[in-house]
Order: structure tokens, then C-alpha cells, then sequence
């Protein structure tokens, strides 16, 4: 009972002198991936042997509500992930830079087929929890 009276006047403070802020509700922020990873080519410099990349691929959603509707479109976003991942060069899949290119070029062209299908901004963020190449 001590402590709630000594943080009760604290707050009370702080409500008088810190300016009116909006109260928010904070924000739901839902992950959805992606069972098994995604293993594709890409394409090596030497062609007498296959580079390969493995990813382990998270959408950042911002709302439960949309995980049904991931759901129905995983072989649209899965397909598109692939077809971006073994079209970039080898230089690009083992830099950390080029990592980050491709992981922003999938979500912009994820956000663009899901607003086409859908009518809305489903994707927030793409993440990539393993990344793996040879």
C-alpha cells in the first residue's frame, strides 16, 4: 500500500506538467511464417556449380484479422519470394547490403501483389530469421 501511494503522487505530477498526449492503444503487431524454409538457386558466378540459399521468412502483419488472408494467398507470396531470391547474383546473396536490397525489394513487391489482390497494405515489414547460403 506504501508504494502505491508514493507512485500515485509521482503521476499525478507528471500529469500536471507533461503536455496532454493523446492516450494510444498499443498496437498489435502479429508475425506469420513460413513452414519449411524457403530453399531456391540463385544465381553463381561459376557455372559449374549451384549456389543455393536457404531463408527463413517472417511477414510482419498488423492485425490478427489478416492471417486468414496471409493464409489464402501463401502460394502467391511464397512464389514471389523465390522468384526474386534465384534472380539475384551471388555478389547480392552473400553481401549483408545486398541482403538488405533484396529483403526491401520483396517487400515492396509483396505489398504491391497483396494491395492489387486485396485492395489493402497487408505487410508491414519482411524479416528474415535464418538466412543460409552456399
Amino acid at each position: 500500500m506504501k508504494l502505491v501511494m508514493r507512485i500515485l503522487p509521482v503521476m499525478l505530477l507528471f500529469a500536471l506538467t507533461a503536455p496532454a498526449v493523446k492516450a494510444q492503444a498499443p498496437t498489435e503487431v502479429v508475425y506469420y511464417g513460413f513452414d519449411p524454409d524457403i530453399v531456391t538457386n540463385y544465381v553463381a558466378d561459376n557455372r559449374r556449380t549451384l549456389g543455393y540459399v536457404r531463408v527463413s521468412v517472417e511477414l510482419m502483419l498488423p492485425s490478427k484479422d489478416l492471417l486468414r488472408t496471409i493464409e489464402y494467398h501463401e502460394p502467391i507470396i511464397l512464389d514471389t519470394i523465390i522468384g526474386i531470391l534465384s534472380k539475384q547474383p551471388e555478389q547480392k546473396i552473400k553481401s549483408l547490403t545486398g541482403r538488405e536490397e533484396v529483403r526491401q525489394q520483396i517487400l515492396e513487391q509483396l505489398q504491391f501483389i497483396l494491395k492489387r489482390e486485396t485492395g489493402q497494405t497487408m505487410i508491414q515489414d519482411v524479416l528474415f530469421t535464418k538466412y543460409m547460403y552456399q
